[in-house]
């Protein structure tokens, strides 16, 4: 009579295998996951790649606007009576416009 080692006894793998099952299903999943990340990560660095030229223009156009209103608000200090109302005006609608710092000089350019 042949006698069964730990591996032919039916109670040695009664709890491998649903184990093994397990970290099987755990390393797919979390490799599926794994791609997942990389490929949102990937779309994610394309996005802000084709932003950057639109946020530079945007960079730009608020620096002279802010411009702009500098020198509305500078002309309206100095007396003239169009900027005053557009200081005005703005104002009603919420936004404060301060002269740039340091303003000094004529009030037209030269």
């Amino acid at each position: 009579m042949m006698s069964r080692g730990p591996a032919g006894d039916p109670q040695f793998w009664g709890w491998p295998l649903p184990i093994v099952l397990v970290a099987l299903s755990f390393f797919v999943l979390m490799s599926f996951e794994t791609g997942y990340a990389i490929h949102d990560r990937d779309a994610l660095a394309e996005q802000s790649r084709l932003q950057e030229p639109i946020v530079q223009e945007a960079v730009k156009l608020r620096q002279k606007l802010e411009a702009l209103a500098g020198k509305t608000a500078q002309f309206a200090a100095e007396g003239d009576e169009g900027a005053k109302s557009i200081v005005e005006q703005m104002k009603r609608q919420g936004i404060t416009l301060s002269a740039p710092a340091g303003s000094s000089g004529s009030r037209l350019p030269q």
